[in-house]
């Protein structure tokens, strides 16, 4: 079974995908990036300020699935720079105080819309 969610809480696609598709129990979140929902702008002051916004748009699909923080499994975070990691880190690393999820982190050459970071994750429904 697949199932589309879609949430007005988190930017619409900026593209041909979906915000997250929930298959069984598995919900499998596409990349964010610092597209604020309100206004469909991008916040850009920092790179704390970018990952704060790309927490908050993971949160709010997840939940609107019925899932949560909590129960992501895995993440796969994309830097354009990775000088920025420690303070990419501190803020991503208050989003999971316990029990954080398996990770990968990488730079990659250019993001969407020029983002310094787009974070996607697998969480468990149900």
């Amino acid at each position: 079974m697949r199932e589309v969610v879609r949430t007005e809480s988190a930017p619409a696609p900026v593209g041909p995908y979906s915000q997250a598709i929930r298959a069984g129990n598995l919900l499998f979140v596409s990349g964010q990036g610092a597209l604020d929902p309100a206004t469909g702008q991008p916040k850009r002051d920092s790179i704390e300020v970018e990952t704060r916004q790309v927490m908050e748009n993971l949160k709010a699909i997840l939940e609107a699935a019925g899932s949560s923080l909590d129960r992501v499994v895995k993440s796969t975070c994309y830097l354009a720079d990775l000088a920025d990691f420690v303070k990419f880190n501190a803020v991503y690393g208050a989003y999971f105080k316990q029990n954080p999820p398996a990770r990968t982190t990488i730079q990659a050459a250019r993001l969407p819309l020029d983002f310094r970071v787009e974070v996607d994750v697998i969480a468990t429904v149900g």
